[in-house]
């Protein structure tokens, strides 16, 4: 890829509407800021584009979160609420990276979401980066938090690929449900090491090759999906799930899981798994 003028040199705002990117290749100096119309409560935000949005290795891509204060509170319960409504369809997320960015916990090198309710539809993660170590840190494509009503996060149609962060190098959040359907995930690495809670003198992580999830009542369904290659130095090469209070369910359909390696532990071939009950499988190979 030829190098990118940087488009944009400070944050933008964008309004409730669809946003259509032209041009086949942008970059971001620093990360897309979706900030939610009150005028127009009941649309969703769409971005849509055959383009991709480059961090050039240095910069988060997108960054929506209701409950930062320098974005303007919209509502009086910033971590429940049901805009905005984000959506982002066919779009390459490429060398996001959000390392050293702590805010409400860091993560997300290319999508960081925290409120409203998030989808990403036919779109492509490839290369993308978060801090390398830490317990409960992840997400090198996308970092979900305190979704609407605990309205799933919908990841559908999407590749997720070369990936690198302490947990999670495709998906990652803290009591959060996802569909992740007919999707792709390959060669994401969870590079953290000490589990968590960390072993004593670690950094901690390393869990969740592609799917790091953490919480307690919470649902993850896994369908049409494949997901091979991925690593974990700790547990979980395709998946980490853990429900503390025993309560959430892992659902996997119609998906391939094959040799994904947990560096550390597992439950099953490329997953470790706690929560209620047994894993729901159907029609799925796991190897």
């Amino acid at each position: 890829m030829m190098p990118m003028k940087p488009l944009f040199s400070t944050p933008i705002r964008l309004s409730i509407g669809t946003l259509t990117l032209s041009k086949k290749s942008w970059a971001v100096s620093d990360a897309l800021v979706i900030a939610w119309a009150r005028q127009f409560p009941d649309r969703p935000l769409v971005l849509y584009g055959l383009v991709t949005l480059s961090g050039m290795g240095t910069r988060r891509i997108l960054y929506q979160d209701t409950c930062d204060p320098r974005q303007r509170w919209t509502t009086d319960h910033c971590d429940d609420q049901a805009l905005p409504h984000l959506v982002v369809q066919n779009l390459t997320f490429a060398h996001g990276n959000s390392t050293g960015n702590h805010y409400e916990g860091g993560g997300g090198g290319a999508i960081f979401d925290r409120g409203g309710q998030l989808k990403v539809v036919n779109s492509t993660f490839v290369g993308n980066r978060c801090d390398r170590t830490g317990p409960d840190l992840g997400g090198a494509a996308v970092r979900a938090l305190s979704q609407y009503a605990g309205r799933p996060v919908y990841v559908v149609g999407s590749t997720f690929r070369g990936g690198r962060c302490s947990n999670g190098s495709g998906l990652s959040s803290i009591g959060v449900s996802w569909r992740v359907l007919n999707s792709r995930f390959v060669d994401n690495r969870a590079t953290g090491h000490g589990a968590n809670p960390q072993r004593p003198g670690s950094p901690g992580g390393g869990s969740g090759g592609a799917i790091y999830t953490d919480g307690n009542d919470y649902r993850v369904r896994v369908a049409g999906t494949l997901m091979k290659n991925n690593h974990a130095n700790e547990g979980g090469g395709a998946i980490f799930f853990v429900s503390n209070d025993r309560t959430g369910t892992l659902h996997i359909h119609w998906s391939t899981l094959r040799d994904n390696v947990s560096a550390g532990f597992e439950t099953r071939p490329g997953i470790f798994y706690l929560g209620h009950g047994p894993i729901d499988v159907q029609h799925s190979i796991i190897r």
